[in-house]
């Protein structure tokens, strides 16, 4: 760990983050505020642990100082904080050690150390990445949940009474409880607190009010000596530094179990309690921290805790919120508030008796109050009551079973919304709107029609298990007699697994017994693999899968402008074809590597249709791809497909009867076709086609020399032929044919 953190910083890696002149004396007063409101808090929960009150002063000095240079955060404060305490105090008390007693000075420290080596081995392994498994309502009702338990905690000492621990209702009672101890001038210094800070917040946002406050009690006491009338102040401090030394890991081996289970769920509680809401301060201030670098900083604060004999730490959120509200921008603070402690604990001591303990519970309730995510709350019932009530969730989990529990009970509920949003994901029914290009959702757009025949729909989501029922359902209810063509706009759907492949084969079987086709669209080619691997090759082997929504219509025998319902045409729009350049190769997207076996397959079956027709038909070309398996194609592969389809019809022995010359005119009409349409798409895909097509003649020439020579001599003659009776045809077809003038 060390090491580790010498090379980064030799390496400029620990530099703090966002330190300017412009932020450093926000950071400093911040610094400065955090460590005097880190002293009745670090000394209280020192106790709790089991130490005396002091060796919370004591981790807050070198631990935090090693803490601001090694994390990520520029913002987050660390310090003793309440549920490691409560672990700690608990596991002491279970083991009948008494607390403050030299037996608990020697066990807490190795508990430290314990629970550090754990979130040392979490780094190893980056149990970090727990997180991004979190989703934003777990972090709010996460953070409510601590802010609200913390409040419930330090509410009794606003009173005159003591800070409790536990869950939500162990601490309403202990509240009552401790009524017992109410005073009056207590709750009115405590409450009045609370209540000038959050005023002050909201009018005079940048004025140190917390500061000031504290001034006040301060002068209040050595004026008034308002201790004489039952209000509580910090107690008395023995100045000086701790020493240094390892902790006696032999009373581990005295109760193992016992040591190292409670190591593990503080080093559990630090790691899972801390990455939240640092990432929470992060995402809300639009910066990034690593989540592994932020578990070795706890690790090295920790160790450096256990070397002084502190107990474990753990990121504060209250104090966090503090620094958050005068303006802190980088860990600068952590340093400033490390060096102060020093003072205080070497030269200050004797001022701290004059602190109010009520003034200080209310400038870290007034914190706590702050961090509070309730407005996202709000925010989620009026948009999504599926999220609020996850945040709900982590809320009152964290509130009534604690930390860990509130974690689990929030990541459970987020796998549970991803389950319900899954089977519920967003879809529609598309149609056109006359005169734009695209397709619209029918229910979104009042000038969308419907096109005839067509039933056009549109599924955000992985299709699986869970909800192939209700992608089916859906099409199954919107089919009419009318309906020829199911279209599914699949560019949503990034997986399928093989339950919702049966049930997608067992729809296309019956769609096709009504006569209906069935095309699924917009998807990436990885969906195509997965079809395949899956047992539904079919779909791609027959053309089921198509490229975009235009290409299907364009198979089903629809061009634009498309025939819509209510008796209304569609206007025609710029452009006769709707493909993009990188849309053209169709083939190639839905076979993949076995795309030229597919192309030759699809010339063959084609060529074959062709030679079966006894009579001149001048759409035998686009009757013939019909035909083929795969059905008709996109302009780029249909150019290829053309010239696969000369090498197997020039071929005298298969096709004796087939008159060669018509058939090559029949062609060469397709291909002008074809480069129109493309040059309206975009002229760079008329130099993509001349490119390609002599890459595949070289092929041809390299692989079949008598096929190559066999072709281009038919040309030439076509060539000539052309010449003579449509001299500007033969033009156009001379960039075809890659002729050269020596050729003609």
């Amino acid at each position: 760990m060390l090491i580790y953190f010498y090379r980064n910083l030799i390496k400029g890696r620990c530099i703090l983050k966002n330190v300017s002149l412009k932020n450093i004396q926000k950071d400093i007063v911040s610094g400065i505020i955090v460590a005097l409101v880190s002293i009745p808090i670090s000394m209280g929960y020192a106790q709790i642990a089991g130490l005396p009150a002091v060796y919370g002063l004591y981790c807050s000095i070198l631990p935090v100082l090693i803490y601001g240079l090694v994390t990520s955060s520029p913002q987050f404060v660390l310090g003793v904080d309440a549920t490691p305490a409560a672990l700690v105090g608990g596991t002491l008390a279970t083991l009948g050690i008494v607390s403050g007693s030299e037996e608990a000075k020697a066990v807490v420290p190795s508990i430290t150390l314990v629970a550090a080596l754990w979130l040392l081995l979490f780094f190893f392994i980056k149990a970090g990445r727990i997180v991004n498994y979190i989703s934003t309502p777990v972090m709010g009702g996460f953070i409510s949940g601590i802010g609200v338990t913390i409040i419930l905690m330090q509410t009794a000492k606003l009173f005159g009474g003591n800070a409790g621990t536990g869950e939500a209702i162990k601490l309403l009672i202990h509240i009552a409880g401790e009524m017992k101890s109410f005073n009056l001038l207590s709750a009115v210094l405590g409450v009045g607190t609370v209540v000038i800070i959050l005023v002050a917040k909201k009018f005079i946002p940048k004025f140190p009010m917390s500061v000031l406050l504290m001034v006040v009690g301060a002068l209040a006491t050595a004026i008034f000596h308002i201790d004489r009338f039952g209000v509580k102040l910090l107690p008395h401090v023995d100045k000086g530094l701790p020493g240094f030394s390892l902790p006696d890991m032999s009373v581990v081996f005295k109760n193992p179990s016992d040591i190292i289970l409670l190591g593990l769920s503080v080093a559990g509680v630090v790691m899972a309690q801390t990455l939240l809401a640092t990432n929470n301060y992060a995402n809300k201030y639009g910066y990034k921290v690593s989540n592994n670098r932020e578990i070795l900083s706890y690790a090295a604060a920790n160790a450096a805790s256990a070397v002084i004999g502190g107990c474990p730490l753990n990121g504060s959120v209250s104090r966090t919120g503090i620094a958050d509200q005068f303006g802190c921008k980088s860990q600068v603070m952590s340093i400033t508030a490390s060096l102060t402690m020093l003072l205080i604990v070497l030269f200050g001591t004797p001022v701290l008796e004059y602190l109010p303990v009520p003034i200080l519970t209310g400038i870290v309730v007034a914190a706590l109050i702050g961090i509070t995510e309730f407005g996202l709350a709000v925010k989620l019932w009026k948009t999504d009551h599926t999220e609020f009530a996850i945040f709900v969730g982590a809320f009152l989990g964290v509130l009534l079973f604690g930390t860990i529990h509130g974690v689990v009970i929030g990541v459970i509920l987020s796998f549970i919304a991803v389950i319900v949003k899954a089977v519920e994901p967003p879809r529609a029914f598309l149609g056109v709107i006359p005169g734009q290009e695209g397709f619209y959702s029918l229910n979104r757009y009042r000038n969308v029609k419907k096109i005839k025949g067509a039933v056009i729909y549109r599924f955000n989501g992985a299709l699986f298990f869970a909800n192939i029922n209700t992608f089916v359902d859906d099409i199954e209810k919107n089919l009419d007699d009318n309906t020829k063509w199911v279209i599914v706009d699949a560019g949503g759907v990034g997986s399928i697994d093989v339950t919702a492949v049966d049930r997608l084969m067992s729809l296309y079987k019956a769609l096709e017994k009504k006569g209906i086709r069935f095309y699924i669209t917009e998807h990436e080619h990885t969906l195509n693999d997965q079809l395949r691997e899956l047992g539904a090759g079919e779909f791609v082997e027959k053309g089921v899968v198509r490229r975009t929504i235009p290409l299907a219509l364009r198979d089903a025998g629809l061009d634009r402008p498309y025939p819509v319902e209510e008796g209304e045409e569609e206007q025609a729009v710029s452009g006769e074809a709707h493909e993009d350049n990188e849309r053209l190769a169709e083939i190639e997207w839905a076979f993949g590597a076995d795309a030229d076996e597919w192309l030759e397959k699809m010339a063959a079956e084609m060529a074959d249709e062709i030679g079966s027709v006894k009579k001149d038909e001048k759409n035998v070309i686009v009757d013939a791809e019909k035909h083929a398996a795969w059905g008709r194609i996109g302009l780029f592969d249909e150019n290829e497909l053309l010239e696969r389809l000369e090498m197997h019809l020039f071929d005298d022995k298969k096709y004796p009867n087939l008159d060669i010359d018509d058939i090559e005119k029949r062609i060469d009409e397709r291909r002008v076709v074809v480069e129109k349409k493309l040059a309206q798409i975009n002229p760079d895909a008329i130099q993509m086609l001349k490119e390609h097509r002599k890459q595949m003649l070289d092929r041809v020439k390299l692989h079949n020399p008598y096929a190559y020579e066999h072709t281009m001599e038919q040309r030439r003659k076509h060539y000539e032929h052309l010449q003579k009776k449509d001299p500007e045809l033969a033009q156009k077809l001379k960039n075809f044919y890659n002729l050269s003038d020596d050729d003609k």
